[in-house]
């Protein structure tokens, strides 16, 4: 609640000299005084309070520029506080971000030892599971390393890579592609390679060429551009085709027919590796339900999806 006190002004007594007078008015001007205590649920009670008090001890109001001057005290007030709000924002900020990064920290020193041991157990399980399939995790690019050569591919294509003795000449390269067929080695020495192709080529689209004259590649030309090969030659290791992850960029240069049925090869497979039903089965079962909610009078309690 606000309180103000009674002006306080030196009486001049009939005594005093007109100087003295004068001096003491002069006096009880600067003498007058303001108190006050704040009501905190009515601030502004206080501030008419001293604004009423200006006005009438003073001529603060009679000047023209006396509003803007009181608004632009607020606004210099209300600046300051609004720095001061920023300021401890950005400080439980900092505590925030500081406790934030000491917390992950903490987790990532006490994780990273059960994480080593379930990536051990998660490498053995896959070993296991290779050898009980007999299929291979393909390399990166989606093919096989060999002890004598590895081979690459992607939909269109199959590229081998065959190491030879650096300063190897063409002339010393015994290379014969065929329809379903490829034979390839060094003059003089058993073939490196000689098999039944896993599928048919085009032979007239294949070529092979040294490279750094340290190795040969060969690259062949699929017919059928919609399947992966598990292998190069028939009877060689197999990959698993259900592990292959072709890069997103070479589906862009595929026409939009090939790409829908590359995408929805790709969709199968990963519904495969996770149990779930293929595009095609999704789609026999859609068929199904909709068939059911046409004829609600029928049993379908040993309907089995084929």
């Amino acid at each position: 609640m606000a309180i103000i006190s009674d002006i306080q002004e030196e009486q001049s007594s009939p005594e005093t000299k007109p100087s003295q007078a004068a001096a003491a008015s002069s006096s009880s001007s600067k003498a007058a005084t303001f108190t006050a205590k704040l009501d905190r649920s009515n601030p502004l009670g206080l501030v008419e309070k001293v604004l009423e008090f200006l006005a009438q001890e003073s001529d603060f109001f009679k000047k023209e520029t006396a509003e803007r001057e009181v608004a632009s005290i607020a606004r210099a007030l209300r600046e300051k506080e609004r720095k001061k709000e920023e300021e401890e924002r950005k400080k439980k900020r900092r505590q925030a971000e500081e406790e934030r990064k000491k917390k992950a920290e903490a987790e990532k020193k006490s994780s990273e030892e059960p994480k080593a041991e379930v990536k051990k157990e998660e490498t053995v399980e896959e070993g296991k599971k290779e050898e009980e399939s007999g299929l291979r995790f393909p390399n990166k690019g989606n093919g096989l390393d060999l002890e004598k050569y590895s081979w690459t591919q992607s939909l269109q294509e199959v590229n081998v890579v065959i190491p030879v003795p650096t300063g190897t000449k063409s002339r010393f390269v015994v290379c014969e592609i065929k329809k379903n067929h490829l034979k390839f080695g060094l003059k003089g020495q058993p073939p490196i390679i000689d098999g039944e192709l896993f599928q048919a080529i085009k032979p007239d689209d294949c070529y092979w060429s040294i490279e750094d004259q340290s190795a040969v590649s060969i690259l062949l030309t699929k017919h059928n551009q919609m399947e992966w090969w598990k292998s190069l030659v028939k009877g060689d290791p197999e990959i698993d085709t259900q592990k292959v992850e072709p890069e997103p960029s070479k589906l862009s240069d595929l026409d939009s027919e090939t790409r829908q049925t590359v995408e929805k090869m790709m969709f199968d497979q990963r519904q495969k590796q996770m149990g779930l039903p293929t595009s095609e089965e999704m789609q026999k079962q859609e068929i199904l339900k909709k068939f059911m909610s046409e004829h609600p009078e029928m049993d379908f309690s040993r309907a089995k999806i084929q």
